[in-house]
């Protein structure tokens, strides 16, 4: 489960700076600019699910071993 949460947080970091590096100018005519914002919760609030997935991660070895 965590590459799945490490490539998300990937995922929203590469598509933060590619709209902040290409596409800042026309966001602002746009008025689009709330998507960084969105790019920018998105590679946040991964972490946390980074943490629940190696917790479940950790759970899931501890019951294997005891059950095997």
């Amino acid at each position: 489960m965590v590459p799945f949460a490490v490539a998300g947080i990937v995922a929203w970091a590469v598509a933060g700076l590619i709209l902040l590096v290409f596409f800042r100018g026309w966001l602002a005519e746009q008025g689009h600019t709330d998507w960084l914002w969105v790019c920018l919760a998105g590679f946040l609030m991964g972490f946390p699910g980074l943490a629940v997935m190696m917790k479940h991660d950790a759970n899931r070895r501890r019951r294997r071993a005891t059950a095997g």
